[in-house]
């Protein structure tokens, strides 16, 4: 990827004149079937862009309780769209179609106006659940029957395509917007791309250069997202087998922390509340041992698998967290 990199080919992305920045967001637009890609450094600036294309200042989006763009973007949709946010408690973070329907708000009622709904492919505190098909059909048909726009932040659409066996072109056209990631499990250092119609595409590069995402060669960024796309797609599926493989041996040791059937994907989410840990003490001790583990709760851990865990790490992972958790069950913490 590196290699890429230094080879790429660049011009000035600021004036739409880097061939390779070019090349990226032709190619990604084409496989979610939209009309046009812009890339932006990160998913959330490309969320952000997202959102404020769909939402005026002071009207209304709704998502998920524990969605990553009210979770860990800063509060960036309030500060920086004027946006207000009204969240629905899904069950592993997957909104559903009725629930989402009583909570619109149309205009003529005194109420702030729902203007976008918004979901997470896959689920980050959902533990990597993938939105059914069914569900996002049912959710644009919905939003499309009232004029509310539907967004999806495609932090992990590369994962969601992999486990379903489903092309990027049957999930991209349910969406208004998108924002897809490169960097995570796909292995690029840095990018993400907002997909949308061309003409919202002019107001994302407008509003890009607004939160400083202009960049300028920036087809040496590019060069690793299109080194990804030809390298590092089709072996997600090794991320999924190995968190699956690693899930069942942790509930061989207790299995009140996982739910094996939930991982779907390339994250687990271990629940301490039936051990003797917390979870920043949890998490200290597997970091001492060489594993590192997210919080993401008082009592809550994340672990994820990515193109640079193999099938040596997960054993000595497992090795690590068996010992950890048995050690839970014996001493005071």
């Amino acid at each position: 990827m590196r290699e890429a990199m230094a080879r790429a080919e660049v011009g000035d992305d600021c004036y739409g004149e880097d061939p390779t920045v070019l090349a990226l967001e032709d190619r990604v637009a084409d496989l979610f079937g939209h009309e046009a890609a812009v890339f932006v450094p990160s998913g959330t600036m490309g969320n952000q862009i997202c959102l404020r294309l769909l939402v005026p200042p002071a009207e209304e989006l709704l998502c998920d309780a524990d969605a990553h763009i009210v979770t860990y973007e800063g509060g960036g949709a309030a500060q920086h769209g004027a946006i207000s946010t009204r969240t629905i408690v899904s069950p592993r973070g997957i909104l559903q179609p009725e629930a989402v329907a009583r909570q619109l708000r149309p205009e003529g009622f005194r109420t702030v106006v729902t203007r976008a709904v918004a979901v997470e492919q896959t689920v980050n505190r959902g533990g990597g659940a993938v939105y059914p098909l069914a569900v996002l059909e049912s959710l644009r048909a919905l939003t499309s029957s009232v004029n509310v726009g539907l967004h999806c932040d495609g932090a992990r659409v590369w994962n969601a395509i992999v486990a379903t066996g489903l092309p990027a072109s049957t999930f991209g056209p349910l969406f208004d917007t998108m924002s897809i990631c490169l960097s995570k499990g796909m292995g690029a250092p840095v990018g993400s791309l907002v997909l949308c119609s061309t003409s919202l595409a002019a107001g994302a590069r407008v509003l890009r250069r607004r939160l400083g995402g202009g960049m300028r060669q920036a087809g040496i960024l590019a060069a690793a997202g299109l080194y990804s796309l030809d390298h590092h797609f089709e072996r997600l599926i090794d991320d999924h087998r190995r968190a699956s493989h690693l899930a069942r041996r942790i509930a061989d040791v207790d299995p009140s922390v996982i739910d094996v059937d939930e991982v779907e994907t390339n994250i687990l989410h271990l629940d301490l509340s039936g051990t003797d840990w917390s979870a920043s003490m949890f998490t200290a001790a597997a970091a001492s041992r060489g594993l590192l583990l997210q919080m993401t709760g008082p009592r809550q851990v994340r672990a994820v698998t990515h193109l640079d865990v193999n099938d040596d790490d997960i054993n000595d992972a497992t090795a690590i967290l068996r010992v950890l958790l048995a050690e839970g069950h014996s001493s005071p913490r």
